[in-house]
Formats: C-alpha cells, sequence, structure tokens
C-alpha cells in the first residue's frame, strides 16, 4: 500500500508511519502549491499527532538534466518542519485538544489547532492538521498474488484493504513566490519524512514517489546480491536528495533485479538491460522524489507524467506531482510491466472510499466508525491458493 508499513521497523511504530505523500498545484488558486503528508495508518478518528516526532516536508527547485534520464536537485532546500504539543484535556471532559508548531523555511513559527477544520492562514501559507478519511486506493490482493505467481493477478472489482480507514493528515498550501521568492521552480522535487525531535534527528521514514518500497522493493527473491535481506529500513534512513554511496549498490541491486520482474510479466520486454544489468527506470527511480510543475495547472491523472516525457525525449504537459484521486497503481504497474506507451494495466480498483474534494485542504473527514486493520490485512495477505489442473 502506497507507503503503508513499509518496513519491519514500522510496524512496531505506526505513529511515524508516513502512508502518503501528495504535491500539486492548487485548484482553487493557480500558481499556488499544496502538499499533503499523510501519517499514522488505520488511526482512530480522535488520534492525535505524536509529540516526540517531527513530520518534515522538504521542497527542492530541480531542473532536466542535459544528460540521462535523471533531474538535477538544486542546493537551496525549503523545509517546513511540523512538532506538536502533549495534548491537554478540553473543557467539560471534552477529547484531548493539541496544538501544532510550524516552523517555515524563513524561520517564522506558526501555532495552529489540530482538528480545526478553518484553515490557520499565514503570510503565503494555509495549514490544517487532523485525521482524515485515507485517501489511498490499491488490489493489495493483487500486488501480492502477482509476485506469488509472477503473474499478473488483478482482478475487476477488487477490494480496497484501506476502505473506510483513517490517517492522520498535514496538509499546507504555499504560494511559492512569497515564501520560496520570485525565482524558484517551477519544477520542484518533494519529499515528506518523519525524524526523532529533539537532540540529534533520527530519519524514521521517509516517501517521495508512491509503491517504491512496497511494490518495486518489498520483494527479496529475484535480488541475487540481497537475498535475505529487507532494505526497506535502510533505505528509509536516506536523504532521498542525497543517497550515501555507501549503500547505494545494495539498491540498485534490488531495483534492478525487481523491475526486471516486473518486465517480464507480460512475457515481451520493453525495458532491456544494459551490459552491465542495469534496468533503465533503476537511476530515475532511486532519485526517489515527487515531481511537480506549478507552473501548470491541477490535473487529477498526471502522477508520473514528467518521469515518462523524460524518458520519452519530450517536454511534460501536465502538473506532475500526484493528487490524492490519482489512480498511481495503475500508472505505476503500467510503466513497469509495458513501458511509456504501452497499453494501461488495471488492477481493479479505481477509486477511494470516498474522492477528494477540490478544496482546501482537500481529503475528507475521518471515518468515525473504521473497519478492525489486522483483520483486513490477514484477509488480503493470505498466500493465493495454487492453480487447479484442469480434469
Amino acid at each position: 500500500m502506497a507507503d503503508h508499513f513499509s518496513g519491519p521497523r514500522i510496524l512496531f511504530d505506526p505513529a511515524s508511519d508516513v502512508t502518503d505523500v501528495f504535491a500539486f498545484p492548487s485548484p482553487e488558486r493557480p500558481g499556488r502549491l499544496v502538499i499533503v503528508l499523510d501519517a499514522f495508518p488505520a488511526a482512530a478518528p480522535t488520534a492525535l499527532f505524536s509529540d516526540a516526532i517531527t513530520y518534515r516536508l522538504r521542497v527542492r527547485p530541480i531542473t532536466r538534466a542535459v544528460e540521462g534520464v535523471a533531474f538535477s536537485v538544486g542546493d537551496t532546500e525549503y523545509a517546513f518542519d511540523f512538532t506538536f504539543a502533549a495534548p491537554i484535556q478540553g473543557p467539560s471532559g471534552d477529547e484531548p485538544l493539541q496544538t501544532g508548531t510550524c516552523k517555515t523555511p524563513n524561520g517564522e513559527h506558526i501555532l495552529f489547532p489540530v482538528s480545526d477544520e478553518t484553515p490557520t492562514e499565514a503570510e503565503g501559507l494555509r495549514i490544517f492538521a487532523g485525521p482524515r478519511l485515507d485517501p489511498f486506493f490499491i488490489n493489495l490482493a493483487g500486488v501480492v498474488a502477482t509476485d506469488a505467481t509472477e503473474k499478473l493477478a488483478f482482478q475487476p472489482d477488487a477490494a480496497n484493504p484501506v476502505h473506510g480507514m483513517n490517517v492522520l493528515s498535514i496538509v499546507i498550501e504555499v504560494d511559492t513566490e512569497a515564501v520560496f521568492g520570485p525565482d524558484a521552480g517551477p519544477l520542484f522535487g518533494i519529499v515528506g519524512e518523519t525524524v526523532t525531535s529533539g537532540g540529534r534527528p533520527v530519519r524514521l521514514e521517509r516517501v517521495g514517489r508512491p509503491e517504491i518500497k512496497n511494490v518495486i522493493l518489498a520483494s527479496k527473491k529475484f535480488d541475487p546480491v540481497n537475498s535475505d535481506i529487507d532494505v526497506r529500513d535502510l533505505y528509509n534512513e536516506e536523504d532521498a536528495f542525497a543517497v550515501r554511496q555507501d549503500y547505494a549498490g545494495a539498491y540498485r541491486a534490488r531495483f534492478n533485479a525487481n523491475l526486471a520482474f516486473f518486465d517480464r510479466l507480460e512475457g515481451e520486454s520493453v525495458w532491456p538491460l544494459d551490459d552491465e544489468g542495469a534496468h533503465p527506470l533503476t537511476e530515475l527511480l532511486l532519485a526517489d522524489f515527487l515531481v511537480v510543475d506549478v507552473s501548470k495547472p491541477f490535473s487529477e491523472n498526471s502522477c508520473f507524467e514528467i518521469e515518462t516525457a523524460l524518458l520519452a525525449g519530450r517536454e511534460h504537459t501536465t502538473c506532475g506531482g500526484r493528487a490524492p484521486n490519482d489512480d498511481i497503481v495503475d500508472t505505476l504497474y503500467t510503466l513497469l510491466v509495458n513501458g511509456v506507451a504501452g497499453p494501461r494495466i488495471s488492477d481493479g480498483v479505481d477509486h477511494a472510499t470516498q474522492p477528494a474534494t477540490h478544496e482546501f485542504p482537500y481529503l475528507v473527514a475521518p471515518n468515525p466508525t473504521p473497519p478492525d486493520i489486522m483483520t483486513l490485512l490477514a484477509a488480503v495477505s493470505a498466500p493465493p491458493e495454487p492453480e487447479k489442473e484442469a480434469a
């Protein structure tokens, strides 16, 4: 699931689990950048943010590289750090109340209430934080079965395992000219992270593009170099804009092996490996950040379009990034299996529990009676039944 439970360690610390990151130009106010960080899968409708974690959104200007299929990342970084106070009891025994603080790129500290439907306004910035209905959707059973059987195993009208689930969301809308300066952009790379608060910060998890860890990096069985290692916890510790060279070889080996597996699923290779066994998508995806163009209008279905334009040697035509209603699982499997121009693959799940809106804060109110996450995960994670031989 996009980035839900993306590694062994995060299973024991769901509060720090970044489930999704979205970035798109505002459909309400063109030229402004919206960034959403969702955390804490299967959160209760009254859940609050951890006061031991910093939730960080990192933005860097990027450009298309002169050579190769990659992006050049600028040195300037615009970071938004969100920290939360310990909750206090509300009046008359009401639900506990919590406040948060946003440290902006220029060092300003903005105080805001959690779960207030009225956004907090500051110069060039709008902020919301609180429980929301999880906007993600996927045929997880089909993903698991595809890996197990080594055949595409998606069925129409499949179940979405996060149907009715909630997350904790941080949503900001940024006037990029006012906050970043008139010369920044219009192309940005964006990453969401959780890090420990206080002392020397330790990165707990980070998310850029969707399903890099849970679809592309999760399986160990195809990787001849790291077949006994789940690399995702190590990968989570990395700076998305500057991966440590000490471990880059391990990540490349996993990307190369697993991307080749996806390329075999339809029987015809569209991504031939080079003489050293490197997959054409490895370097692009290892630079794991969302790519969004704020000069383009909002688009509901443009995730990976800037990357595929780069692969095709043309100019991109949309804002890229990722909107909450974008069916990114179909887009990703199509790219991995059928290439840039191949027929579209459907995983059989086409929408979330409720679609996100086009108005701030975009994600809809939380489900007051969410289902039990463990029951659903146990059901969709069961190994596929073996095919019966014809009589």
